[in-house]
């Protein structure tokens, strides 16, 4: 009798091993995104973070989310990223970029849409700051 219970979202990804070759893509393009590291925090982040780290953590985030048996060491999202007054402009950026990633390895739709409702579910924790908060006073 076979089953009619889908594979994981992380078995349908390919594992740790395909999911750390797009989030090592999608670091690489938000670190060095003009878009988000006009924001003076996320730039100076991007410099003070060892890309190794960082990917190594978000990979073991999307594992962990996904269903993999990985599991998430890190800080929480919003211990994380509150300080840098993130905007919703920037948070689509940032989604921008990870479909560019997604797309350049090739992440079917199913797949794609299931990945991006996660990582949507955790803007209430990243976005913290309207645009105008950055600005200056007229």
């Amino acid at each position: 009798m076979q089953s009619d219970e889908l594979p994981s979202l992380y078995d349908r990804l390919g594992g740790v091993y395909n999911i750390a070759a797009v989030v090592d893509d999608f670091i690489n393009r938000i670190m060095t995104d003009d878009r988000l590291n006009k924001n003076p925090a996320v730039d100076q982040a991007h410099h003070r973070v060892s890309p190794p780290g960082f990917k190594y953590l978000v990979t073991e985030m999307v594992c962990s989310a996904s269903g993999g048996p990985q599991q998430y060491s890190g800080r929480s999202l919003g211990d994380s990223h509150r300080h840098l007054n993130i905007t919703d402009d920037e948070w689509a950026a940032f989604l921008d970029d990870l479909h560019k990633s997604l797309a350049k390895f090739e992440v079917s739709s199913a797949e794609e849409k299931d990945l991006v409702a996660i990582v949507e579910s955790t803007k209430d924790a990243i976005v913290v700051a309207p645009l105008q908060s950055r600005q200056p006073p007229l």
